[in-house]
């Protein structure tokens, strides 16, 4: 195996923005190389076909994973890491398709998660030295409120739980149970989060300059966010019940 570092990118109708993405990823220093794995939700745009071209360049570092028609984000990571601990990765990446996540960041965000105890490194634009660009003052407001809400209720230590640029080691999603995890949209970010540190394992954020996209739609709704709202709640009931580790 080329690399101990997989980078999940789900993909829902990006097809401008599939290629470059790919090819910023496994541009990377060798000295830190990412193999990727696409998710792609039956993407009528072409997504996939674009990457069966791109395989025929790097078949040894992008893999390819095609599910029938839309599934939800959480469910796509998923069945990401599954893939993943399968072929013994140690570090496992999110990652948007659409560069708002800026793939110089992985090596940052995979230096984080290589400390001892820590389970997961969080891409923070809410830390100091974090940034946001072209995004509209009342999605600011919207997302850093729901951050400080999810840390209210959770007391979960990290300011920017609803981010989605994220490592994992490999020993968190080993003792994680899958089936446990509620959420498909916008609170799988966090009850990811929540799982770990209910497990026992340190967040740590890594701070971030986050680009809003520039081709392609959002993905953002009104329900997507709703879920989160009262998502938190659940997850906070959730921990006095049971625990996330496999049984």
């Amino acid at each position: 195996m080329a690399s101990e570092n997989l980078v999940i990118i789900p993909t829902y109708n990006e097809i401008e923005n599939i290629e470059n993405i790919i090819r910023a990823v496994l541009a990377l220093s060798a000295d830190c190389s990412f193999d990727i794995l696409v998710v792609d939700d039956g993407s009528p745009d072409g997504t996939a076909e674009k990457v069966q071209e791109l395989q025929k360049e790097v078949s040894d570092r992008l893999f390819l994973m095609q599910r029938a028609g839309k599934q939800g984000l959480g469910t796509a990571y998923i069945a990401g890491f599954k893939w993943a601990l399968e072929r013994d990765y140690q570090y496992i990446f999110e990652m948007d398709a659409d560069f708002s996540h800026n793939p110089k960041d992985l090596p940052r965000l995979a230096k984080a998660c290589q400390e001892a105890g820590v389970g997961v490194s969080v891409g923070s634009r809410y830390v100091r030295g974090g940034k946001l660009v072209n995004w509209p003052i009342k999605r600011i407001l919207m997302s850093r409120g729901a951050s400080f809400y999810v840390r209210l209720i959770t007391w979960m230590p990290v300011s920017d739980a609803t981010a989605g640029f994220v490592c994992y080691k490999r020993d968190f999603l080993a003792q994680l149970d899958f089936e446990k995890i509620r959420f498909k949209g916008y609170a799988f970010q966090i009850e990811m989060k929540f799982a770990a540190w209910q497990l026992g394992f340190k967040l740590r954020e890594v701070p971030i300059t986050f680009k809003d996209r520039e081709e392609g739609a959002s993905k953002m709704s009104t329900a997507i966010f709703s879920e989160a709202f009262w998502g938190v709640w659940s997850m906070r009931f959730k921990a006095f019940r049971n625990s996330y580790a496999r049984q």
